[in-house]
């Protein structure tokens, strides 16, 4: 296992190690594309074809693996993206769900075609294929760039619902920001939108 820590500023990297991962560390925060990509980096350097991303904020369950891998299987050239599935007796806040529903209607429009839950942490990414679709982006849109790219190259990009736990609402770390984020996500696309198209 790699764990990427970004630029954190607890014992997130010592955990790790204690575990038995290997740990990649950013002096100082960079960004989620960024972590994403020292990562793919690093294990395209160590021989390894495929890439297992998983958010660290707790939501992912290691279970709803298996239908990924099995999807890689099929296709190694594919993307394959975890699509969650919310249960509903879970608590999510409707900025949140706002967020993402957004930035799915935008980046399907970019990419060409209708994609679920383009801005979930759980993917597998052929390494090679990825770093050469060239992306630029640093932080959150990065993973929506991937997409737009990928779809407009003819690269294949596979779905499975998979199910989260969603810890209650004062327990949840993430970094996102629903408005800033969304923002550069929307401005990622309205950019290659317009390129496309003058």
């Amino acid at each position: 296992m790699l764990v990427v820590d970004d630029g954190s500023s607890d014992d997130t990297a010592e955990s790790a190690r204690a575990a038995g991962a290997h740990v990649v560390r950013h002096d100082a925060n960079r960004g989620k594309g960024a972590a994403l990509r020292s990562g793919l980096l690093h294990l395209l350097a160590a021989g390894f074809t495929h890439a297992f991303s998983v958010d660290g904020d707790g939501q992912h369950l290691a279970s709803e693996m298996p239908p990924l891998l099995a999807e890689s299987r099929v296709d190694p050239s594919a993307i394959v993206l975890g699509a969650r599935r919310i249960a509903a007796d879970q608590e999510v806040a409707p900025i949140k769900r706002f967020g993402n529903d957004f930035a799915n209607w935008w980046v399907s429009l970019a990419a060409g075609r209708e994609l679920r839950d383009t801005q979930t942490g759980f993917r597998i990414y052929p390494i090679q294929t990825t770093l050469e679709l060239g992306v630029h982006a640093e932080r959150y849109e990065f993973e929506s760039e991937v997409l737009i790219l990928a779809a407009r190259r003819g690269i294949d990009i596979r779905t499975c619902e998979i199910a989260v736990y969603y810890p209650p609402p004062g327990e949840r770390i993430s970094h996102y920001e629903p408005w800033t984020d969304t923002y550069r996500i929307i401005v990622t696309v309205v950019s290659f939108l317009v390129r496309w198209r003058s």
